[in-house]
């Protein structure tokens, strides 16, 4: 059973925090509430949450300045809330880092899901799904991915990543020297009918290789750039 899954929600309308509250209370998870950006942003900072469910068009601060500045600091899972179906802004939310996106009108019962779906993913909530007999491990010099744990170690440290920045460095690491191009990457690492913007996988190939490169330089290294086509995961990069 799910334990003191913290989740915060931001939307400016009460009637939507309302029925998402009721919804998701009924999982047993502890809600907290922000109806606008700059509210919601503090509260993120401050306390540690396991996932944000966070409305794109807001007065004032909108999600995706309130994702962005998130962040700068933390890795907190993130699925933005819209009543804009457009590709670009679905596309803008992924380049600041959102895992998710639901698009309203939406049903309660899919939000529920998709929240679960990521906690499963997210690493800071791991501790939810124990009791795995068999270790899934990916073990390189100066990289550990522990998939069990979803916890990235880089020579010995760990590496705060966000869902989708883990689920990247997973997937690519399972495939040493294979070489992937922007498309299979948004379709296997962003499954979910999403055909978008290729900046989408560049950013997060960024961000990825940056939070790396402070822990290990030689683990940033193995995220190689094949110029033309897409990227790979090289082991031997002494």
């Amino acid at each position: 059973m799910d334990q003191d899954v913290k989740v915060l929600i931001v939307d400016d309308e009460a009637r939507i925090r309302k029925l998402l509250k009721m919804y998701l209370e009924r999982e047993n998870y502890v809600i907290e509430e922000a109806e606008d950006g700059e509210s919601a942003l503090d509260l993120a900072l401050n306390n540690e949450y396991d996932c944000i469910l966070l409305d794109l068009m807001m007065p004032g601060m909108d999600g995706i300045e309130v994702c962005k500045e998130l962040r700068q600091k933390k890795s907190t899972p993130v699925i933005m809330l819209t009543a804009k179906g457009e590709e670009a802004n679905r596309v803008q939310g992924f380049e600041v880092g959102t895992d998710d996106y639901i698009v309203k009108p939406f049903s309660p019962r899919e939000v529920v899901l998709r929240v679960k779906a990521l906690l499963r993913r997210s690493s800071q909530t791991s501790y939810i799904h124990t009791d795995t007999k068999a270790k899934d491990m990916v073990v390189y010099p100066h990289l550990t991915i522990d998939n069990d744990a979803h916890r990235v170690t880089a020579d010995g440290k760990d590496v705060n990543l966000t869902p989708k920045e883990y689920e990247l460095l997973y997937f690519l690491s399972k495939a040493p020297d294979k070489v992937f191009d922007r498309e299979h990457l948004l379709k296997e690492v962003w499954h979910y009918d999403f055909f978008g913007d290729l900046r989408t996988v560049d950013t997060h190939v960024k961000r990825l290789r940056e939070k790396l490169n402070k822990v290990s330089e030689q683990a940033a290294k193995m995220i190689v750039t094949v110029w033309g086509v897409g990227y790979k995961f090289e082991v031997n990069n002494e």
